[in-house]
């Protein structure tokens, strides 16, 4: 008999830290740096509009004459992001994620963001299920 397929919600990060659109590129740095991250999911008015990864930031701190300390992420960003709900069987979100070579979903309930689900989670996840199913 085998097990039900695990859902995004087990392995997501719960409450991912967030940056407004309108905020500054040097605010987003010190964020991702502060709490070790490298995605940002980027809101307006409460909704999710797109995600500033670390890549991202530097890309554009990079870029001749930019000032970070005045463009804001909504300059940055990458519109569209990968969005799922919490019971998005994880084999699907794994497979999505490498198929278009994603770094990381969104996790969004009742139009709410409730967590965010990165390469690493995928990790984590595939140590624990290889640790409990191939025993």
């Amino acid at each position: 008999m085998s097990k039900a397929m695990p859902v995004i919600s087990k392995y997501m990060t719960t409450q991912p830290h967030t940056i407004g659109s309108d905020q500054t590129l040097e605010k987003a740095g010190v964020l991702m740096r502060e709490f070790h991250i490298r995605h940002l999911p980027v809101l307006k008015g409460g909704k999710i509009v797109g995600i500033l990864t670390e890549r991202d930031l530097h890309l554009v701190e990079t870029l001749k004459g930019v000032d970070p300390k005045v463009l804001t992420v909504s300059e940055a960003y990458t519109p569209d992001p990968y969005i799922v709900s919490p019971q998005a069987p994880l084999d699907e979100v794994c497979a999505e994620m490498a198929s278009h070579k994603y770094g990381s979903v969104l996790v969004e309930d009742n139009h709410k963001l409730v967590g965010i689900f990165t390469w690493v989670d995928g990790l984590v996840a595939m140590s624990e299920l290889l640790g409990t199913r191939l025993k």
